[in-house]
């Protein structure tokens, strides 16, 4: 090899090498001597494969053996990952161009080396700081509010979301012990730091105080930091998730027509206060209140007034309570009053006197005068019950007895009620003879699709007039017929009798209609209950999906096996299942995913909500809304006005019935207002 080309080689500022066909190392710069670590004389002892790291050498030689039968001119290996290795094993990033030579007919690939650690150190600094803006640049923009802290709770840094949600500037912030910012006082280790390390990244719900003050809930997550012992904190505002929630358990609680406290939350409140009576030997008295004659306001002059006059007594008797007591609504027209902090013997008449005065007042609804009265049920706690289930049980006993003695009274609990033939014993007595000597009697409430206009369904309701108690309500005769073991027997005359009489009503039509009727939980779990329906359809000669059963929501929570098994086999039947007044008992949507259910009915209460175009029922849009999501239909019962239809419309609600259409009317009067509301 010449000597020109040694000194060329030589003075070439990157490390160089040349090596023959066997992988000798034939010429070396002093470049790369001091790349390698190696002396002249060691370089020129070695092989190529030498100066490579052991993982790369495999392949190597054929590699070299094929260049050396195809050269060509190679660049210096940009974005390829190789390594050389020096004498002292360490490995360094290189990039390598190779060049054929020839001299005196022998080949030679010249090797050019250059080290490029430094380059890579300094795109790896641009690449970290590039990364660091980037990083910066989010947690800038990001809408959580972020902490950083040291090991001890003192703040280091946090990003413009956190100045924002505290009202602190991060000067500000910069310094602060973490408590600082904190509503509520965080665990501390013995040293006195806060416990921040409570999570590793799970949420959890905490409060923080703003700059001027006020409290915020946020969701946080505490993340430990590596090394430093340090913390992140990432939280975010959840004021209106608090406050969704807390809508939620208010509906749960309480009353949507009145906003008084429901029979849940009355329950509560009852525990929390035989609690707090305890060994203080004081007296909690329940009175249950019942309106005289409601029904009478609500046939006669509709629900819209009925709605009003409910809600005026329930704001009178908000008045006449003390701080501590509680007014609750039960539901229909009977509401609840618990007086608290009573010593024994005390005198309680004076405040009952009060709360009759008060309630009694006529009231002004719409431009008509209501006499109001209530029969009142009073009982003492412990006196006359140890638990509020028999307290309310014996108040409604008492109640009854007041009903049952001309109304408009106070009757308090006496324990030799329980065996008197009063109240719903008695009642329960003349049902049995109304059912023997066919009082009884169905009305039929249509059932408008509000696409079509047209009536395509009724709902067949149970009526009792008593010649003896004159008008009776099925509120009162219902439950009477379930505790007394007679709603199956009326429940059986009630299927028959309605779909004979929708046979002859939609022959006379000239179009099929369906019929609902309600069914009580007990004639669910009665074992002769499907044969029954299917002989009612058969002789009647209606298909099975023209049946609809009414079912309670009380069922839904019951979630009895038998009862799911029964619509199982009424869905199989082609019978479908409706859920009556949705959104009064305490289920939920939920509750709908597990039971094989096809229509939910909107309770009456939530429509009467709807009084002008500009209202907004959010129980009524949820319940369309999920229900449909569900693949379920809906109806709205109770609709009176225009309005309330245009709003149902307007939302997707599939049917409606009320007193728009009609109220329920005898099976003569049917076809007459179908063809009229199918004119209208």
């Amino acid at each position: 090899m010449t000597d020109r080309l040694r000194l060329v080689i030589d003075a070439a500022p990157s490390a160089m090498i040349v090596v023959n066909g066997a992988g000798q190392v034939v010429v070396a710069n002093s470049e790369a001597e001091r790349s390698f670590g190696y002396t002249h004389d060691e370089l020129l002892a070695l092989r190529v494969e030498d100066l490579i790291p052991s993982r790369f050498r495999g392949h190597h030689d054929a590699k070299r053996e094929a260049y050396f039968v195809h050269p060509d001119r190679r660049g210096m290996g940009v974005g390829r990952e190789l390594f050389g290795l020096r004498k002292d094993g360490t490995e360094m990033p290189v990039e390598i161009g190779l060049n054929p030579i020839e001299i005196d007919d022998e080949r030679f690939v010249l090797a050019s080396i250059i080290d490029i650690t430094e380059r890579l150190r300094g795109q790896a600094a641009e690449n970290a700081a590039r990364d660091d803006v980037l990083r910066r640049s989010i947690l800038d923009t990001i809408p959580f509010c972020i902490i950083a802290t040291d090991a001890q709770g003192q703040v280091v840094t946090a990003n413009p979301a956190a100045e924002s949600l505290l009202g602190y500037r991060q000067e500000e912030l910069v310094g602060r012990s973490i408590t600082e910012i904190d509503a509520v006082e965080r665990a501390r280790y013995s040293d006195g730091t806060p416990a921040l390390s409570r999570v590793d990244g799970d949420e959890g719900e905490w409060t923080y105080r703003h700059k001027d003050g006020r409290t915020i809930p946020v969701c946080e997550a505490i993340v430990p930091l590596e090394g430093d012992g340090g913390f992140i904190l990432v939280s975010y505002d959840i004021a209106h998730r608090i406050e969704a929630r807390e809508r939620v358990e208010h509906m749960a609680t309480h009353d949507g027509l009145t906003n008084l406290p429901n029979r849940s939350l009355l329950l509560r409140h009852l525990d929390h206060a035989f609690e707090a009576v305890g060994e203080a030997q004081g007296q909690v008295a329940l009175l249950l209140l019942d309106l005289d004659h409601f029904k009478r306001v609500n046939d006669s002059l509709g629900h819209h007034i009925g709605d009003e006059l409910l809600v005026v007594i329930a704001e009178r008797l908000l008045m006449c309570v003390r701080n501590d007591d509680m007014v609750a609504r039960l539901g229909g027209d009977e509401f609840v009053v618990v007086m608290h902090d009573l010593d024994p013997g005390a005198d309680l008449d004076q405040r009952l006197d009060e709360l009759l005065k008060a309630v009694v007042v006529p009231v002004v609804v719409h431009g008509y005068e209501l006499a109001v009265t209530v029969s009142i049920g009073a009982t003492l706690y412990p006196a006359d019950g140890d638990d509020p289930a028999s307290l309310l049980k014996h108040a409604d006993i008492a109640m009854y007895a007041a009903k049952s003695t001309g109304r408009n009274r106070v009757r308090w609990f006496e324990h030799r009620m329980l065996d008197d033939n009063n109240g719903k014993l008695s009642l329960s007595a003349a049902l049995r003879q109304a059912i023997d000597q066919d009082e009884l009697s169905l009305a039929y409430q249509p059932q408008v699709d509000l696409a079509s206009g047209l009536v395509v369904g009724v709902e067949a309701l149970a009526r009792w007039n008593s010649p003896s108690l004159g008008p009776v309500p099925p509120d009162q005769f219902i439950p009477v017929a379930e505790d007394g073991g007679m709603i199956a027997e009326l429940g059986d005359w009630a299927l028959r009798t309605a779909c004979t009489a929708l046979a002859q009503v939609q022959a006379e039509l000239g179009r099929p209609l369906r019929l609902a009727v309600n069914v009580s939980p007990r004639q669910l779990r009665g074992e002769a209950w499907l044969s029954e329906i299917a002989d009612a359809l058969e002789a009647s000669g209606l298909e099975p999906k023209q049946l609809e059963v009414e079912i309670t929501e009380g069922i839904l929570i019951e979630d009895h096996g038998d009862v799911v098994a029964m619509l199982d086999s009424l869905r199989s039947l082609g019978v479908s299942i409706v859920v009556d007044d949705f959104g009064c008992g305490y289920s939920s949507l939920a509750y709908l995913t597990k039971f094989p259910i096809d229509k939910i009915k909107i309770d009456r209460s939530f429509v009467q909500e709807i009084t002008s175009p500009h209202d907004e029922a959010a129980i009524v849009d949820a319940i369309i809304v999920m229900a449909h999501a569900l693949g379920m239909a809906v109806v709205a019962e109770g609709v009176e006005t225009e309005i309330q239809e245009t709003y149902l419309r307007e939302r997707g609600c599939d049917e409606v019935q009320g007193y728009r259409y009609s109220p329920g009317v005898p099976v003569a009067d049917v076809v007459r207002i179908a063809q009229q509301v199918g004119c209208s």
